[in-house]
C-alpha cells in the first residue's frame, strides 16, 4: 500500500534526526545538571548577596556544555607547557595516593591515555576476524598486543582486539588472536563503526578489503 510505503519512508528520513537530537538534548541536560549542582554549592558558600547571581546562571540552557568545553580547552592549553605538565604530575601523585579513589582513577587514566594518545595504536585499525566460530566473520578493532605475563604464557604472535556488539558498540568482547588470522580493512574506524551499528545495512562507500591476512 502507498500509505504504508510513504509512512516507512518518512520514518527513515526523520528517525536518525530525531534520535540525534534526543541524544544531544540528554547530553546537554546532564551537563546542565552537573553545572546546576556546582552553582548551588557556590551559592551556599558565598555571601547571600551573590547567591541570586549564581542561581540565575542555572536558568541558562546549554551553559553546562559551554562551561565543560571551555574547561577542557583551558586545561589542554595549560598542560601543553612545561609548568602545566609539572602541576599535572603533582595532581596525579595526590590522586594516586587516595585510598579507593586511586584504583578507579588509575584504571580510567590508563585506558584514556591508551585510547586518546596521538602515538597509540588502539582503535586506529578496523579488522575482520572469525568470531564466534570458524566461518563466521565480524568487525573488530585492534587495541594492542599482549604483553607481560599474558605474552609469556601465550608465546605466539598475537594481537589484542575488541569486538563490538550490535547495535550498541560500547559493549563487546576482548580477544587475543593470532595475527595471521586477522584481515586488515582499509575502511576508517568511523566507517567500520557505522557498518556495525547499522548491522551491515550501511556499506562504507569506496571501501575495499585486503583479503591477504596480515603477516
Amino acid at each position: 500500500m502507498p500509505f504504508k510505503k510513504y509512512l516507512l519512508t518518512g520514518l527513515m528520513v526523520w528517525l536518525p534526526l530525531a534520535i540525534t537530537i534526543w541524544v544531544l538534548l540528554q547530553l546537554i541536560g546532564a551537563l546542565d545538571s552537573v553545572l546546576g549542582g556546582l552553582l548551588s554549592g557556590l551559592a551556599a558558600i558565598t555571601p547571600a548577596s551573590m547567591a541570586p547571581g549564581w542561581m540565575q546562571l542555572r536558568n541558562i540552557p546549554g551553559l553546562g556544555v559551554l562551561m565543560v568545553a571551555a574547561t577542557l580547552l583551558v586545561t589542554g592549553a595549560l598542560v601543553s607547557n612545561v609548568a602545566g605538565r609539572w602541576w599535572l604530575k603533582q595532581l596525579d601523585k595526590v590522586f594516586t595516593n587516595i585510598p579507593i579513589f586511586k584504583s578507579i582513577y588509575n584504571s580510567v587514566k590508563k585506558v584514556s591515555d591508551t585510547l586518546f594518545s596521538s602515538n597509540g595504536n588502539a582503535f586506529r585499525t578496523a579488522l575482520l576476524i572469525q568470531y564466534p566460530r570458524q566461518g563466521s566473520w565480524t568487525i573488530a578493532f585492534q587495541t594492542g598486543v599482549p604483553t607481560g605475563e599474558v605474552a609469556e604464557h601465550l608465546g605466539a604472535d598475537l594481537i589484542s582486539v575488541y569486538v563490538p556488539t550490535t547495535p550498541n558498540p560500547t559493549s563487546g568482547f576482548f580477544l587475543m588472536i593470532p595475527r595471521t588470522d586477522v584481515i586488515e580493512l582499509n575502511m576508517s574506524v568511523d566507517q567500520a563503526l557505522t557498518y556495525v551499528i547499522s548491522m551491515g545495512s550501511v556499506v562504507p562507500a569506496g571501501s575495499r578489503v585486503d583479503v591477504t591476512p596480515s603477516q
